[in-house]
């Protein structure tokens, strides 16, 4: 679980049958986190680029709009 274990300073954990310090371990939630939030941040831009490449095009064959103010 991302954010688990922080503040268990020289503790000892059993992950799977080794031994870590809380340290390491907090090291590795760390590490998971910044994987998901890479991938959040790739789907957001490829998000973004495929509705700006769906909506290109359309506001340049319309003729512009001037605010009559």
């Amino acid at each position: 679980q991302p954010g688990m274990n922080m503040g268990q300073d020289r503790q000892m954990q059993m992950v799977g049958g080794i031994q870590l310090q809380a340290e390491e371990y907090d090291l590795m939630a760390a590490a998971a986190d910044l994987d998901e939030i890479e991938e959040v941040n790739t789907n957001c831009i490829l998000m973004a680029n495929l509705q700006q490449a769906s909506t290109s095009g359309t506001q340049i064959d319309s003729a512009p709009v001037y605010d009559t103010d």
